[in-house]
């Protein structure tokens, strides 16, 4: 299961966070935190995988059989840093890490894609784009679409029945939902 999904600049203001497990603000502030630190501090030629920070891991237990509960807590960092931009998820350990990796590279084609050579600044002017891409992807931490063409083409679709006006309809306006009454 997928945990969190941030986008850093590097500077480390967050462009984008969404967290789909609840957390209280302030872990929230110091996981975010902790995690640029670490990933920033990071030469380039390192592997894109870390284990989570110790604010999140879950306790150590002395005994060595695993419960269903510890493979649900978060446990991996995975990223890609873009030009000036780092796409971090945390995950579960049940999540493959190249399959996390694949994920952020999906996620980045699609933003470029939708904005045609993608910027930081169209992350921040646009960021309602950045969250429909995201949730044409994952459902409740759970992965549901990579398919590129599939997640731009919903996209663009949420964005013709945005922009449709209110009373458009096939035979010229509409007497809305007292039609008949």
């Amino acid at each position: 299961m997928i945990n969190a999904v941030l986008v850093f600049n590097n500077n480390g203001q967050p462009r984008l966070t969404k967290f789909y497990t609840q957390l209280d603000t302030s872990v929230q502030q110091r996981l975010l935190s902790e995690i640029f630190t670490l990933v920033a501090a990071r030469p380039s030629s390192s592997c894109n995988f870390l284990p989570l920070p110790p604010l999140l891991a879950p306790p150590q237990t002395s005994s060595t059989t695993t419960s269903p509960e510890s493979n649900d807590a978060p446990s991996l960092v995975t990223y890609r840093h873009y030009a000036t931009l780092y796409f971090i998820v945390i995950s579960t350990s049940t999540e493959s890490p190249l399959a996390l990796l694949d994920l952020i590279q999906v996620y980045v084609e699609a933003l470029d894609r939708l904005f045609e050579n993608v910027c930081e600044l169209d992350l921040i002017f646009n960021f309602e784009t950045l969250h429909a891409v995201l949730a044409e992807m994952i459902v409740g931490g759970v992965v549901i679409e990579t398919g590129l063409d599939k997640v731009v083409e919903g996209v663009r679709a949420q964005g013709r029945v945005a922009k449709r006006p209110i009373n458009e309809s096939r035979g010229g306006l509409s007497q809305g939902i007292w039609a008949g009454r």
